[in-house]
């Protein structure tokens, strides 16, 4: 119903048919998305005749041609380079001297260091990948079952884009004109709600099947090994500092707190002796390549958002689903549905530029805060990564342990639904997302 709906009110025709099937066969014979969503909007363009293909080089250029855009590389590298400084193990030994009174205390620990690792990289893979390597064996001698380990960390990592600084809330702020600095603040307490909801979970499974033990130190015992902790490996935790402090106090924004970032680490990495010139060719080209992922896919975007609102398909699509009901609850559910079966099968970043510009007059109809909406869509792709059949956090841990995706994938179920809560709170509790920000975006 809903799609003929749709037909009725924007009448579409083979001009959008057919790329959209050839968006959906490139995707199923793996073709990068980038030339997937190029592919489908030069051919949308070239047979609707809404724009001349003259000018979607401009439009290409356009759609990166972003100072913002430039903290991405910049979060990527800080990422690489923590690793390859051995910063992020300082992390790993303070989270874990911070939660080693309780019972599960490393399983928690590792938690907290995929928390800690995003608020410096902004990426759910590469924390993925950090942590564990760091954590995964470790727990399994803890006693948890290596599935549950795998499960564990990439439910954790998924932080990466739902805590400040976060590439994915940089993406959205540039293709709905929202500036990423508000869009960090507003999801301060949303992306620590998850992280707090990861924690609960894995305490509450391992109370239930008592995977690792623990839990019997004092709290005199406790405060001293925090202290040791923090007074052999505070210096690791300069760099979140800047970071958080430069960002949330305005006197850097994104672009320029990645670059300061970047250049505190590396000197950090200098001065500790982990870090040497040779090391910079191999970094360099691991950040490219994640960039080269990200941009392509944003800078063709661009003409494919003009072809679709040429054709009028946001507002046909705004159109189409009031028609069926105004009730502005089942809208939002309607609208999580949509966004978390996009992120089981599609990238955040494609999911992103594609979805965003059609659901958000949607939002804007019901009366939802922008930013709430924001924060909402990137929490909602955010369960995407732990969820089949085209989880990357799942991939990522299968990579390193070798272990099966569909068993990491069952044991991961947990945090799915207790993560699914957090984004029905933020979609329907205005305040978790707006509480921070000044009254003029309230």
């Amino acid at each position: 119903m809903l799609w003929n709906n749709l037909q009725q009110t924007v009448e579409l025709g083979w001009d959008f048919y057919l790329p959209v099937l050839l968006f959906v066969g490139l995707i199923a014979m793996a073709v990068p998305v980038w030339a997937s969503i190029g592919s489908a909007a030069i051919l949308m363009l070239v047979m609707s005749g809404d724009l001349p293909l003259s000018l979607v080089g401009e439009s290409l250029f356009s759609g990166i041609d972003a100072f913002a855009l430039t903290a991405v590389p910049l979060f990527i590298l800080t990422g690489d380079v923590l690793v390859r400084t051995g910063l992020s193990r300082k992390f790993l030994n303070v989270a874990e001297a911070l939660t080693c009174w309780a019972k599960g205390g490393f399983g928690s620990a590792t938690v907290l260091v995929c928390g800690m690792f995003a608020a410096i990289s902004g990426s759910d893979a590469a924390g993925a990948a950090a942590v564990g390597r760091m954590t995964i064996a470790r727990l399994v001698e803890s006693g948890y079952p290596r599935p549950y380990a795998c499960a564990l960390v990439a439910a954790g990592a998924c932080t990466g884009i739902l805590i400040p600084p976060s590439i994915a809330y940089i993406i959205i702020g540039l293709v709905l004109g929202i500036s990423a600095s508000t869009l960090f603040l507003a999801a301060l307490i949303p992306g620590l709600a998850i992280l707090i909801s990861i924690l609960v979970t894995n305490i509450v499974v391992n109370r239930i099947y008592g995977y690792e033990g623990g839990g019997n130190l004092s709290f005199g015992e406790w405060f001293t090994n925090l202290r040791r902790a923090l007074a052999s490996d505070w210096y690791a935790f300069i760099v979140p500092g800047i970071i958080f402090y430069g960002i949330f106090s305005g006197r850097l924004t994104p672009t320029e707190a990645g670059a300061t970032a970047v250049v505190v680490t590396i000197i950090m990495g200098f001065l500790l002796g982990t870090l040497k010139l040779s090391d910079f060719p191999a970094m360099l080209v691991s950040s490219a390549k994640v960039n080269g992922i990200i941009l392509p896919i944003i800078a063709f975007s661009a003409p494919l958002a003009e072809a679709l609102a040429i054709m009028g398909v946001p507002q046909g699509f705004v159109t189409a689903v009031t028609s069926l009901t105004e009730d502005p609850y089942v809208l939002i559910l309607l609208m999580i549905g949509i966004l978390i079966a996009a992120g089981c099968v599609m990238e955040t970043t494609p999911n992103i530029v594609i979805l965003a510009p059609i659901l958000k007059p949607l939002a804007d109809n019901i009366g939802m805060n922008e930013i709430q909406f924001c924060i909402m869509m990137i929490t909602a792709l955010g369960v995407g990564f732990i969820t089949p059949p085209l989880g990357l956090n799942l991939f990522v841990v299968s990579g390193i342990t070798g272990e099966s995706i569909l068993k990491i994938a069952a044991r991961a179920v947990p945090f799915v639904f207790f993560m699914l809560l957090v984004v029905l709170l933020i979609a329907y509790v205005p305040a978790i997302s707006t509480t921070l920000l000044p009254d003029i975006y309230k």
